[in-house]
């Protein structure tokens, strides 16, 4: 077995011949670990690696911005410069974001900014965006028109040269000269009154004395342009670039709406005297204009529920028109001179007796009137009384009582035979012999008695005859006095007839 432990004959002659690693070699190796070490310290990189998320951005100006330069979101660090190409008169310049700072909003702006006040240390100021953008693709610009640059001291020194300081010079003297001066006669009159008479000075001291009030109003007034929810001001400001947008791409239609303003105004002002005297009367127009639109709207819930009721009768009112058409076109043939000539013939034949007839109906009326009160008065009630006539009354309204009599007449008179109709009728008898009178009437005939049998002696009358209620002749049947059906004439009586002997 070979013992993998020492170097086999072929390896042990390979380095006799090399004569194994000499100083020169690990010295290069060295002089390669420290350049290594040098760029990795530097750039701070890793070769052949991505570098990230990145956002480029386009600036007009980005001279003093810097490969390395930091990436700052509200502070705090969240990349750095990787690159700067310049194209045109612009720079367009890449950055990395960390996730901590992401993500970026297609929204975004991009401002460079010193780190020190005098020069030096610039970084890039981003802000990531409203939260209702997309997300920013990677590698994806930043507009020039969401970009800027801060004002560099040198740039503001170099701008105000000896003509500039000199203009400026005498700003501040005139201004100083304002302030100090006092107002003439015929300028006060264009001032307020408790600032007459005050220097330009003393007006803005006097002014100041209401400054914490105006402060506070003003307070109120930024803390109401927030709005109620979180988002009120970004949507604000978005639907005030997309009015300026719009505004922006419809220039020339807005030039020539600012023309006809200008000739819509120039009207009126041909108009002044006619439009003050409009403006005199609107006064007394719109106070009785309030007052009607005070009434109209006390009218609206009634209208309203007219509205709603009116509804179904609208939406049937197409299909009834359809339905009454042929009715309509009969009418209008109705309406024609043949027709309505002889209409007219009819109705000139008719409206004499018509006219008799309703003045007989007058009269007719009150009648009828009486004839309803005496039966709903006087005889229904009549009719509805029980007759109480002991063990012989049947407990039923007298009514009643009449209308079984006639169904029971009306019983034994409904037989036929060849000769006709009959009454079928029995013959009394019996062991008792009763007597009464003749009922005949009394002066016409002799008066006579009438003899019979029966089974039993009668045992009374029962009401008693002859007899009726008193009736008031001068006084209508419906202000009777009700019949007693149950009174002294109810009975008993004697039994007529008698027994004989």
């Amino acid at each position: 077995m070979t013992d993998h432990r020492k170097p086999s004959r072929y390896n042990q002659q390979f380095f006799r011949q090399w004569g194994g690693p000499g100083p020169l070699f690990f010295g290069l190796v060295a002089v390669i670990i420290v350049l290594v070490g040098l760029w990795l310290a530097f750039t701070k990189t890793i070769p052949f690696t991505s570098p990230g998320y990145e956002v480029q951005a386009t600036f007009r100006n980005a001279v003093n911005i810097a490969i390395k330069s930091p990436v700052r979101i509200a502070g705090v660090n969240v990349g750095k410069v990787t690159d700067l190409e310049q194209k045109g008169d612009n720079t367009i310049v890449t950055f990395t974001v960390d996730d901590e700072g992401r993500p970026i909003r297609e929204d975004a702006t991009a401002q460079i900014r010193p780190r020190l006040f005098l020069e030096g240390n610039w970084f890039v100021d981003l802000s990531p965006g409203t939260p209702e953008s997309k997300e920013m693709p990677d590698n994806g610009m930043i507009p020039l028109s969401r970009t800027a640059t801060s004002v560099q001291v040198g740039d503001l020194l170099a701008t105000l040269q000896t003509p500039e300081r000199a203009n400026l010079q005498r700003l501040l003297e005139s201004l100083g000269t304002g302030l100090n001066a006092k107002p003439t006669a015929e300028e006060d009159l264009t001032f307020e009154p408790f600032v007459q008479g005050l220097s330009g000075g003393e007006a803005l001291n006097l002014a100041y004395r209401y400054g914490e009030t105006a402060s506070r109003g003003t307070a109120i007034v930024n803390a109401a342009y927030l709005g109620r929810k979180p988002d009120d001001l970004g949507n604000l400001l978005r639907g005030l670039t997309r009015v300026t947008g719009a505004v922006n791409e419809r220039g020339d239609d807005l030039q020539g709406f600012v023309t006809n303003f200008a000739t819509f105004t120039g009207a009126l002002a041909a108009e002044s005297e006619n439009l003050g005297l409009t403006i005199q009367r609107l006064g007394p127009t719109l106070a009785t204009a309030r007052r009607s639109l005070t009434s109209l709207n006390a009218s609206l819930p009634a209208l309203r529920g007219f509205a709603i009721a009116a509804t179904p009768g609208l939406n049937e009112l197409p299909r009834t028109i359809r339905v009454t058409r042929p009715f309509l076109r009969q009418l209008q043939q109705l309406l024609t001179e043949p027709e309505l000539a002889g209409l007219a013939k009819v109705i000139q034949q008719s409206t004499p007796p018509a006219a008799r007839s309703a003045a007989a109906t007058e009269k007719l009326l009150p009648q009828l009137r009486n004839f309803g009160l005496c039966l709903a008065d006087t005889l229904t009630p009549t009719g509805d009384q029980v007759i109480e006539d002991g063990a012989f009354g049947n407990g039923q309204p007298a009514s009643r009582e009449f209308l079984y009599s006639v169904v029971s007449a009306a019983g034994s008179t409904n037989a036929l035979d060849g000769n006709g109709s009959y009454a079928r009728l029995q013959g009394g008898g019996g062991p008792v012999t009763v007597k009464m009178s003749d009922p005949a009437e009394k002066g016409k005939v002799e008066l006579e008695d009438l003899y019979g049998r029966m089974e039993s002696a009668p045992l009374g009358t029962s009401p008693l005859a002859p007899g009726q209620p008193p009736i008031v002749s001068d006084q209508l049947c419906g202000e009777q006095e009700l019949p007693d059906l149950n009174g002294p004439m109810a009975g008993p009586g004697a039994p007529s007839p008698t027994a004989y002997p």
